[in-house]
């Protein structure tokens, strides 16, 4: 069964460029693990003090996420996750939520039923 994890974070509005940068810059090492399938940094509403933002990532299994949690490509993605240089580009501690697919529909699979 396909497992969604995903962290919203909440960037102050004069941060949104600089926590882009971070993302697009930075070494992720998702490609080297077993069962990743894809990522996608979100830009989500603009908000009076914040803009909303989500790191998505889609993986066959909930086991194969939790084995790239246990794993050194983790600890190297994750090692400056909380330097204080970063501290500044986003509001309070990220939000995790991880989700077991119960359905998915593909544009293929749609256009099948149809």
């Amino acid at each position: 069964m396909t497992f969604i994890a995903m962290n919203r974070f909440k960037v102050p509005k004069d941060s949104g460029a600089e926590f882009e940068q971070v993302w697009l810059k930075r070494d992720s090492y998702l490609n080297e693990m077993q069962g990743f399938v894809e990522f996608h940094l979100l830009r989500g509403p603009e908000l009076e003090d914040h803009i909303l933002y989500s790191s998505h990532t889609v993986w066959r299994t909930k086991a194969d996420f939790e084995a790239w949690t246990n794993s050194e490509g983790f600890r190297k993605a994750h090692a400056r996750a909380g330097d204080n240089s970063n501290k500044k580009l986003f509001l309070g501690h990220p939000q995790f939520e991880g989700f077991e697919a119960i359905q998915t529909l593909t544009a293929a699979s749609a256009g099948a039923a149809a």
